[in-house]
């Protein structure tokens, strides 16, 4: 016991055995729902539930272990939200790659991000991207996985030319089903119950079952299934082409955003930042990111990395690697539970998706709406993210759009050196994008 307080320098840190314990309990609960939802949503490209809810679970596990023992961090990793959902709805389903082509991508994107990392260059890129960018890329996000979470859950559906949508049946069982996995969700938020989207995955569920609208599992619990179907599937004979350059850089961006984004806001609540704002040695927690990138696409699942959930883990009082330690070694329980995820009805990951985009959309009121050179390209981020069904518009979009603002307006002086790097990207991004 003494040499992991001296490993993790826990007297150092303030803390204690017992708080770190507590607090990657907690952090694994109120994240927990991944392992639920990330397969649930990359079904749509593919991508079988069993084997990827393994991928989900094995990527957290190695990620987390990572950021735990290597960067010693109270931060947990695991596949992103937004990302997931663009690469099954854009990438698969929208531009017609296949889901091995699209993890072949997310490998290229993980090698740059460990390059950039190792030559101090992705700090200097991340710093270039707008505060009001980072905002809106959360709210844009939110309301993308609303809208999924709704069609899904078929409270809102397709309607037809000049009514593109319509409210679903909301009387209909497998509607109800849904809305009562929702307010079961709200209810526990409310009421600061840390595993609430959890919880409100497993009720909505078990009334599926016991409705029949959907069958329940034959077996609750079982061995891991094979990785076989998805391990090492990489295709990458059109990665490396210009029509597929758009989707490279989007996932490159939405993931070094959402990564600074989240070890910045979570090491300020935790006190790890510096008088100057800056995370010292942050190139640990980046390096943990970008190789737990490259491990999520070799075992078959999309883009991960430090998550905002790791906040509920700090509040708790963790402040070292042993939170992260102890937050791996709870995933590794849920291998065993395969049946189950695989029998999870849309009405109950759906109804999880509209719970996280409600999360997400808090950052709206941090856009300044009072002046235009920033509230323009922020709004034209979040209305292209959520009505394009295309996040990698919406940030492309963002990163042309504030620079001409600020020049028009006269304040150039404004726009960081590496941000222009980042908008000559995404002119390339709409020139080569596959418009279909």
């Amino acid at each position: 016991m003494s040499a992991i307080r001296r490993f993790f320098e826990l007297d150092k840190a303030g803390t204690t055995f017992s708080r770190e314990i507590v607090a990657g309990v907690t952090t694994f609960l109120t994240m927990s729902y991944i392992v639920v939802v990330n397969p649930a949503v990359l079904m749509a490209a593919g991508i079988p539930a069993g084997p990827s809810m393994v991928a989900t679970v094995l990527t957290a596990i190695f990620g987390t272990l990572l950021m735990g023992l290597y960067a010693k961090r109270p931060f947990a990793i695991a596949p992103y939200m937004g990302e997931n959902a663009f690469i099954a709805f854009s990438v698969v389903q929208g531009l017609g790659y296949r889901w091995q082509t699209a993890l072949a991508a997310v490998f290229v994107a993980g090698v740059v991000f460990l390059l950039i990392t190792v030559l101090r260059l992705r700090q200097w890129l991340v710093n270039a991207v707008p505060t009001v960018l980072r905002y809106s890329y959360a709210v844009g996000i939110g309301l993308f996985l609303t809208f999924i979470g709704l069609n899904q859950t078929g409270i809102v559906q397709l309607g037809r030319p000049g009514a593109p949508l319509r409210a679903g049946h909301l009387t209909a069982a497998p509607v109800l089903v849904a809305i009562c996995g929702f307010l079961v969700t709200a209810i526990l938020m409310i009421r600061s119950f840390r595993a609430a989207i959890f919880a409100g995955i497993v009720v909505a569920t078990f009334a599926a079952y016991l409705s029949g609208v959907a069958p329940a599992p034959r077996a609750w619990v079982s061995m891991p299934p094979s990785l076989s179907p998805i391990f090492l599937k990489l295709d990458f004979s059109g990665v490396l082409t210009w029509g597929f350059f758009p989707v490279v850089l989007t996932i490159f961006i939405m993931a070094f955003v959402d990564t600074m984004g989240t070890l910045i806001g979570v090491s300020a609540r935790a006190g790890f930042l510096d008088e100057n704002g800056n995370l010292p040695q942050i190139e640990r927690p980046m390096a943990a990111d970008a190789l737990s990138i490259i491990f999520a696409s070799i075992v078959g699942t999309t883009t991960s990395g430090a998550f905002i959930e790791s906040a509920t883990g700090v509040e708790a009082g963790g402040r070292t690697g042993l939170t992260a330690v102890v937050t791996a070694l709870c995933f590794v329980g849920t291998l065993f539970f395969s049946p189950f995820v695989g029998a999870i009805p849309p009405q109950a990951y759906g109804s999880a998706l509209i719970v996280v985009g409600l999360l997400m959309v808090s950052p709206v009121t941090k856009i300044p709406f009072n002046d235009f050179t920033e509230l323009i390209p922020a709004f034209t981020v979040v209305a292209l993210m959520s009505f394009t069904y295309n996040i990698g518009i919406g940030v492309t979009a963002g990163f042309v759009l504030f620079p001409l603002c600020k020049l028009v307006a006269g304040r150039v002086r404004e726009v960081k050196p590496g941000l222009w790097v980042l908008t000559g990207m995404s002119l390339l991004f709409f020139v080569f994008y596959p418009y279909t």
